[in-house]
């Protein structure tokens, strides 16, 4: 029998935003009806993070987010309003702020898999490009040109530079060399910092760890007597292992300290469970949208809450493609990955986490409690092997008075349904693989 001991009197720090996410909600025209606006509003989902909202009709198709967008004659004068187009994404913006989910704003592109790429080209002129984003955020935050005052506070510059670092792959990302685009996020980062020091503004959002490649990254933003500011820094990682994820956050938090930046915020802004991207997609995609994906969605915000080196996951993606877990490419309805994120948000709504220890590495256990004493505990049986068997697991409550517990489960035929009550400070479940549980404090006895 496997054990779970909470800790109800050890508090270690606040539920961070694990449940973040790419894209926002999904409402179509009145003559074709679907929406999920309800299902993602109910989610209480922290951030979307707006990257590649372009490769989507919902969401405006080519005339939304990306800069390229916005600003469609580079030669044209950055501080004349006539020459910006925001129509499209400031209807896809405020969709997202009315669920009361925060925007994570990606300066840049989307990814170009095409043959010939438009908006991943190297800006001619980098500063001009820098004075183009201030205006994209004094639009959305100072309401420049007829804008909003939402105080948008992470501001991404670019997107996976590092994928095509390799000259002899095709260039799907950023068409110049490395050292270029150093020189591009000195100069954008400067400036928009220097304009806005009340905001967070970082990147790139790096597809690998490359050493070499992020080596020369730290090396020119710390190449200036003072530093060049990095609020946050946001990578990727994809694969079927929580724990190798975590190893991963660790080798990017201690390249951070080595170069002296130990207060940035270390933030995963695309992961999903990807066993690869050739022979094995088909069986991805289909992982994606059951019950083994939505495990290992659980299992990995569960597994970085309780580490020190991801401050923030955003899941991709929330938009209509083939790598949403959460909503039905269909019929926008949610799949079994949205019960994850909502079951985190009821931690999240408690607030505050506590000490957790588990005796068996397929268990993920996130507990939290409130100033009054609720407590909410998620357990996540996840594995990437088959044939695995159930088990058989003990949660220990001490540290408190006697609770009654709801229990809420996610498998294959349950949608975070209440499956039992129990009264104790101890109390037994039996998990099938890849399920997950949240047991809610209802009162105290």
């Amino acid at each position: 029998m496997e054990q779970i001991l909470v800790r109800r009197g050890c508090p270690t720090g606040p539920i961070k935003p694990m449940n973040a996410v790419n894209n926002g909600p999904l409402h179509s025209a009145p003559s074709q009806y679907r929406s999920n606006l309800a299902e993602y509003k109910a989610a209480r989902i922290p951030y979307a993070r707006n990257h590649d909202a372009s490769e989507w009709i919902d969401y405006g198709g080519e005339f939304v987010v990306d800069i390229y967008s916005l600003f469609p004659n580079f030669d044209a004068d950055p501080e004349n309003p006539a020459n910006y187009e925001f129509a499209v994404t400031d209807v896809y913006t405020e969709r997202i702020q009315s669920t009361g989910t925060e925007t994570f704003y990606r300066l840049g592109s989307r990814i170009e898999h095409q043959i010939k790429k438009y908006r991943t080209v190297m800006p001619k002129d980098f500063k001009k490009w820098a004075v183009i984003c201030e205006h994209v955020i004094r639009h959305y935050n100072e309401g420049w040109a007829n804008g909003f005052h939402y105080n948008i506070q992470y501001w991404e510059i670019w997107n996976e530079p590092d994928l095509s670092a390799d000259p002899n792959k095709p260039k799907k990302t950023w068409s110049g060399t490395p050292e270029e685009f150093y020189e591009f996020y000195v100069t954008v980062a400067t400036h928009l910092k220097e304009k806005f020091p009340h905001l967070k503004i970082g990147g790139p959002a790096v597809a690998r760890f490359d050493e070499e490649w992020l080596g020369g990254f730290f090396r020119r933003l710390t190449k200036e007597k003072t530093p060049v500011a990095l609020d946050f820094f946001s990578w990727h990682c994809y694969g079927t292992n929580p724990d190798k994820m975590m190893a991963k956050a660790a080798s990017v938090r201690n390249m951070l300290n080595k170069y002296g930046y130990t207060q940035t915020k270390s933030i995963l802004n695309e992961w999903n469970y990807v066993k690869d991207w050739c022979e094995g997609w088909v069986d991805t995609m289909m992982t994606i949208i059951g019950m083994k994906g939505a495990a290992y969605l659980a299992a990995c915000m569960c597994a970085a809450q309780n580490t020190k080196n991801i401050d923030m996951l955003m899941y991709y993606d929330a938009a209509p493609c083939s790598m949403n877990g959460l909503f039905d490419f269909y019929t926008w309805k949610p799949l079994k990955g949205y019960w994850a994120i909502y079951a985190f948000s009821d931690l999240a709504d408690l607030g505050t986490c506590l000490a957790t220890e588990v005796s068996d590495p397929d268990l993920y256990v996130t507990a939290a409690t409130d100033e009054k004493g609720n407590t909410a505990t998620l357990v996540t049986y996840y594995t990437d092997e088959e044939g695995r068997e159930e088990k058989t697991v003990t949660l220990q409550f001490p540290d408190g008075p006697t609770q009654k517990f709801s229990v809420y489960t996610v498998d294959e035929t349950h949608n975070y349904e209440k499956t039992a009550e129990l009264t104790g400070n101890s109390v037994t479940l039996t998990l099938k693989p890849n399920t997950f549980v949240l047991l809610k404090s209802t009162h105290r006895i």
